[in-house]
């Protein structure tokens, strides 16, 4: 088995890891509170080409040619010129289609998607665009897929034509059905060798989208969200909520109606990192608010959707390092309302009467006549306040007194900013508490002994009346010197997440971040699910949150050693635990993790269950700690399931070493 770090060496001698036998007391007769429904989930935010280039199913980069290099990710040929004068007031680039004057010299444009395009053979790609005649009549464009990288005699993998007539738009579409599967295929549009034609909004989707929707999501990547049967789901991120200015934060009313008129938003991600640093990425708004809420219902998760509090990126605008005025980053108090209307206007698009309401009717106009049922909204991404002036709260204050007044069903979430503990945590906590915020959400992405030392961080929060709930809602495993997917990452969080799971009438959901990640065009490590254009792979971590979400049972159970929560502490040899009651499948579930060198013997003792009884026994585990799931390997390190019988109430066991163990125990 591989030695594991310096780091759990000296925490092996510091705590004395023996082969003694730990009793763990698991209470079944006294089923304890309900565990929420949305306990685990997800969360979502556009970096790492997640939307654009990842879930969203657009093959074309800057299909609307609204790029501020208009022409960014296209080639031309012959005579192409650029409009501004087009169908969509939000959208005014056209690109005009000339001909050359010879007949072997063609006009042409040639877009080369996201890192190329990954099309499949035999399969479906619906072509769509804005066309029209200038001068009237009828013209013939062709479409073609190609492989413009490999030595063929045809670069040609599927082609179609288009017969465009008229002086007014219309929009036309086609079906091209690649003969070979190529990841970096590139999409050409051959203009009419004799008439002038006009192009808007070029688009490529496969017809195979999640749940067929023609503006729709890559099938594997969005099956891979709905197999994690996430509870609750968070959007459209956390950073790209504030924006690096005012100007560049998500807005949601950009993002709904009829998606050839979403304005391009710059994402702040692309210039976030020098290191990785990828110009090229900005948001088409078409994977927007309603295509989020769809897919939440579709996944059967409960939206949660994130939006401004009026301040800017607070990292990237820091008032108090000098230089910068609050007027000049946040806005002022006094105009704050369109930023109010904002969150109220988005409840009643989510739940309103159609009959009654323009935003109600703009989602029954785009499909959806029933409401989404929302819950939840999120106030404000990682802010906080200065020490002398309050900028976040005052404003959340506002916020909440103008929204309640209008919505007072709905539970608002507020922040205690960006870390897990410190000046900023301490600040926000209790004014929290004061504004009565429904929840508040925690950040923390720490290293491996930040999560071992952590697992009794909620057993001593504030219960009961004026206490509001937490909310997870970014978190991961950031190892020392390996910032990457590996085994050692998960296992971690396995450890941490029984805290999670035992103190559910506290936290009430958790969400591990971030979510997606292209391999050639990622920023931001380590990532739940990893893509190139054609192939997927789920993470160490992704497997865990999944084990936790399908394993999460409905109440909570008692699980005790020697009287203490087993979280880690110095005299439990690395040892984590939890139980739950799952009351449908009449089954306790119980979590061991083993984070220590040495496997550790453990007896289950099942309080109020007597006999034999029939058990699954699910295992993660990997003797390698740096090891992780790849595109080439993508199962390497997967859940194993088996059978057994549990003796009750008490049954030995051994747990090996770096191990994650989850019983299913029928009652």
């Amino acid at each position: 088995m591989k030695k594991i770090s310096s780091l759990f060496a000296v925490l092996a001698v510091a705590t004395g890891m023996s082969a003694q036998t730990h009793t763990f007391d698991i209470n079944t007769a006294k089923v304890g509170g309900a565990i929420p429904s949305t306990m685990y989930g997800i969360f979502f935010e556009d970096i790492n080409y997640a939307a654009d280039g990842g879930l969203y199913g657009e093959l074309v980069m800057n299909r609307s040619l609204e790029f501020p290099n208009h022409f960014a990710g296209w080639d031309i040929s012959g005579k192409v010129t650029l409009k501004d004068d087009g169908p969509f007031n939000k959208n005014p680039h056209y690109v005009r289609l000339a001909p050359s004057g010879h007949s072997d010299k063609h006009t042409m444009i040639e877009n080369r998607g996201f890192f190329g395009m990954g099309v499949k053979g035999g399969e479906e790609y619906r072509f769509s665009v804005w066309a029209r005649v200038p001068d009237g009549g009828t013209a013939k464009i062709w479409i073609d897929l190609v492989d413009n990288a490999t030595m063929t005699d045809d670069q040609k993998l599927g082609n179609a034509g288009i017969e465009v007539s008229g002086k007014e738009w219309k929009k036309y579409t086609a079906i091209l059905k690649p003969k070979a599967t190529f990841a970096k295929a590139h999409l050409r549009v051959w203009g009419d060798s004799k008439v002038t034609t006009d192009l808007e909004h070029v688009s490529l989707f496969p017809v195979d989208t999640y749940k067929g929707h023609e503006n729709g999501m890559r099938k594997d990547l969005a099956e891979s969200l709905e197999q994690l049967k996430p509870g609750i789901f968070r959007f459209p991120g956390g950073c790209i909520v504030e924006g690096t200015d005012l100007a560049t934060r998500y807005q949601w009313k950009n993002s709904v109606g009829p998606v050839e008129n979403r304005p391009l938003n710059e994402n702040r991600w692309h210039y976030t990192f020098t290191s990785r640093y990828f110009p090229d990425y900005y948001q088409s708004y078409g994977l927007g608010f309603f295509e989020f809420f769809q897919l939440s219902e579709e996944i059967g998760a409960e939206p949660l959707p994130v939006l401004s509090v009026g301040l800017s990126c607070q990292f990237q605008n820091n008032i108090e390092r000098g230089g910068l005025k609050e007027e000049d980053v946040h806005v002022p108090i006094d105009q704050l309302q369109p930023y109010i209307d904002d969150v109220i206007d988005l409840i009643d698009f989510a739940n309103g009467d159609p009959a009654k309401n323009q935003w109600a009717k703009l989602r029954a106009d785009m499909g959806h006549p029933a409401p989404f049922n929302l819950k939840y909204v999120g106030i404000g991404n990682e802010q906080w306040d200065y020490k002398d002036n309050p900028v976040f709260t005052k404003r959340l204050k506002i916020f909440l007194d103008a929204v309640r007044k209008v919505h007072p069903e709905i539970k608002y979430i507020g922040t205690t900013g960006p870390d897990s503990e410190g000046d900023k945590f301490d600040m926000l906590q209790p004014k929290m508490a004061e504004l009565k915020v429904d929840l508040y959400d925690e950040h923390f992405y720490r290293n491996e002994e930040w999560f071992l030392k952590s697992g009794n961080r909620y057993d001593n929060y504030k219960r009961g009346k004026g206490a509001p709930k937490v909310f997870a809602g970014e978190y991961a495993c950031h190892g020392r010197g390996k910032k990457w997917n590996h085994f050692n990452a998960a296992l971690m969080e396995a450890a941490f997440m029984t805290d999670l799971e035992r103190n559910a009438d506290v936290v009430e959901m958790a969400t591990y971040a971030p979510l997606f990640a292209h391999v050639e065009g990622w920023q931001w490590r380590p990532d739940a699910i990893w893509y190139d254009n054609l192939n997927k792979f789920n993470s160490c971590s992704y497997y865990v949150q999944q084990l936790y979400s399908l394993n999460k049972g409905t109440n909570m159970l008692s699980l005790t050693m020697n009287g203490k929560p087993v979280a880690g502490n110095a005299d439990q040899d690395g040892l984590f635990a939890s139980a739950v009651y799952d009351k449908n499948a009449n089954e306790v579930i119980v979590k061991v993790i083993n984070t220590g060198d040495e496997p550790q013997p453990v007896t289950l003792n099942l309080k109020g269950m007597k006999g034999s009884h029939a058990a699954q026994l699910i295992t993660l585990h990997s003797d390698d700690l740096t090891a992780e799931n790849t595109l080439e390997q993508p199962t390497k390190i997967v859940p194993k399931t088996s059978s057994l019988n549990v003796n009750a109430p008490s049954q030995d066991i051994t747990v090996p070493a770096r191990t994650f163990y989850i019983y299913r125990i029928k009652k």
